[in-house]
Order: C-alpha cells, then sequence, then structure tokens
C-alpha cells in the first residue's frame, strides 16, 4: 500500500496528505484527483491536480517556482513525513530542466501543470490519455 500512496503522491510530487491508514490515503488521493468519478486519472485531471498543487508551492505568489521556492518545498515535505514526500519534491528538482521549457531557469504554472512525467505516458497502455486502475497498479510493478 505503501507503494500505491507513492504512486499517487509522485502524479502530483508528493501532494499526499496525512492520514489514518495507507489505505484511505490513496482512495482519497485518488477520488480527489478523479473529479468526474470515472475511476480514472485523465492527464487533465492530473494536470488539475498539479496546478492546484503548484498553488501551493509558489510561496511569493509571483507565478513562477523559482529555486529557492522548490527547496523550501522538498525541505517543508522532508521534515513533515520523515523524507517521503521530500524523495517526491527532490524528483522535481532532477525534472527542473525538462518543465523549464522557455529556458528562463524557473518553472512557470502552466508548464508545472501541463508536465506529465513519462512514465505516466508509458503507463498509458492504451493510449486514452487516462490511467485505469489497472494501469495505475502496473505502475507499482
Amino acid at each position: 500500500m505503501k507503494r500505491t500512496i507513492a504512486i499517487l503522491g509522485s502524479v502530483l510530487l508528493g501532494s499526499c496528505s496525512a492520514m489514518a491508514s495507507e489505505r484511505e490515503r490513496a482512495g482519497d488521493m485518488f477520488r480527489e484527483l478523479d473529479t468526474n468519478g470515472d475511476r480514472k486519472l485523465a492527464f487533465s485531471e492530473i494536470e488539475a491536480g498539479r496546478a492546484k498543487l503548484f498553488d501551493r508551492l509558489d510561496a511569493n505568489r509571483n507565478g513562477v517556482l523559482d529555486p529557492q521556492e522548490i527547496q523550501a518545498a522538498v525541505d517543508r515535505a522532508k521534515s513533515a513525513t520523515g523524507g517521503s514526500a521530500g524523495a517526491q519534491l527532490a524528483d522535481l528538482q532532477q525534472r527542473k530542466a525538462i518543465m523549464d521549457r522557455n529556458g528562463d531557469g524557473k518553472i512557470s504554472r502552466d508548464e508545472f501543470a501541463n508536465f506529465i512525467p513519462e512514465r505516466l505516458v508509458k503507463a498509458d497502455i492504451d493510449g486514452d490519455r487516462a490511467l485505469s486502475l489497472r494501469e495505475l497498479r502496473s505502475l507499482r510493478r
């Protein structure tokens, strides 16, 4: 179950909230992302979730994530989760160059929200730009 939380958390780069059980956390996170209730995570739903996460990470509300905001988010997540979400957010630092499409050294809200990690694209076996529960489970392997 921890792997399921990590997978769903990595969809949003560490946006899981603390709850009593791992199963509840995974279910709550999935339901929050699955806004149309079809038991799939459409890439558009993932993008909307990532946009909400961006708004929480953009501490100075200037519309871009600068290196200091990214590091601050990593540090907060590490202290709050004992390192697990911090590792997912640290992935943001590694992917910064990929997300920074205009090369300005910062990540805009659109760049962040519209970034779908390659492993999620590959997990979309049927090519419908949505991840079914089966496709999400395949990420655990």
